[in-house]
């Protein structure tokens, strides 16, 4: 029996641990670790804090009311949101006063009316980095609040957007009333429907992004600014492909309503292709403001036509 005791011990030291290790979601601040994303959230109470997930693939959500919360991987694109959907909106409902999202992947996001997102931002700043959007309805959706920023950078929204639903269309990134908008060095590619960056904020700066239409499915525009917008659209790379329900313009401005003034918008140092097989004319920008634009110093591809006002 004595010569039994001493791996018992030792099997019961290794489980402790395993235990310790297999909490993934770690509040930096407090040092404590949770197997539940929403029960990291909760523990932080309206504060600030950062929570560090650890690599694996999870079926978590959670919604952050109040306060200031960063989630940051671990290890960059190891932390992998699976579908895990909260309040039928998204992997991540935010309405703090502002939040971080930093290296994680959000996956097969979907629910009933063609919304479900990796981020729904409904109040607050809002910072993306290095993050990954693929497979789902939409990347990031937000709500409404011209007092705050949302800022994206480094990031991939892949495989997103859709028309099939009744209530209307998804898009890959869709952005309401925000202050402002910015989007840098990011990639976006095969577009399910919808539109590939959909933005009604008054202020935006789009710049140096990839938007890859070339295995895109019945996808729409490239940049929609439905609203109308001031601002930057600068050395971004659009390619449109084949397979488009609408195909007339990469970027459109103020098609549904006036609400923000246009005047000045500066689209400049882009580049603009068809990918093989898309045989169409399409324009390059197409203007409903009826305010001036200031467009220069773009490079147009066979079949793009610089611009059209409607």
């Amino acid at each position: 029996m004595k010569q039994l005791l001493f791996p018992v011990v030792l099997l019961g030291l290794a489980t402790a641990a395993q235990a310790q290790v297999a909490q993934p979601f770690l509040v930096q601040e407090t040092g404590k670790g949770f197997y539940r994303l929403d029960d990291a959230v909760r523990s932080v109470n309206g504060g600030d804090a950062t929570i560090i997930v650890a690599p694996g693939t999870y079926r978590d959500c959670a919604v952050v009311a109040q306060g200031r919360v960063a989630f940051r991987a671990k290890v960059s694109g190891s932390a992998i949101f699976d579908g895990g959907i909260c309040e039928g909106k998204a992997t991540l409902v935010l309405r703090g006063s502002d939040a971080m999202v930093d290296g994680l992947v959000f996956q097969n996001d979907h629910v009933s009316d063609g919304n479900g997102a990796g981020i729904r931002i409904e109040h607050g700043g809002l910072t993306v980095m290095n993050a990954t959007f693929r497979n789902a309805d939409e990347g990031i959706l937000s709500a409404d609040d011209l007092a705050s920023t949302i800022r994206v950078d480094r990031s991939t929204f892949s495989g997103l957007g859709s028309c099939a639903v009744a209530s209307g269309c998804a898009h890959g990134l869709y952005i309401g009333h925000y202050g402002k908008l910015f989007v840098t060095r990011s990639r976006f590619d095969r577009g399910r429907g919808g539109h590939y960056l959909k933005s009604r904020s008054p202020v935006v700066s789009i710049t140096d992004n990839s938007f890859d239409d070339a295995q895109g499915h019945q996808s729409n525009y490239i940049i929609d600014l439905p609203s109308g917008a001031t601002g930057l659209i600068a050395r971004n790379v659009m390619v449109q492909g084949a397979s488009k329900e609408n195909h007339s313009g990469y970027i459109i401005v103020a098609a549904e309503q006036r609400e923000n003034s246009s005047a000045g918008l500066t689209i400049t140092g882009n580049t603009a292709t068809l990918a093989p097989g898309a045989d169409y004319h399409t324009a390059f920008v197409i203007d409903f403001s009826h305010e001036p634009l200031k467009i220069s110093g773009n490079v147009l591809g066979h079949g793009v036509t610089p611009f059209e006002t409607r």
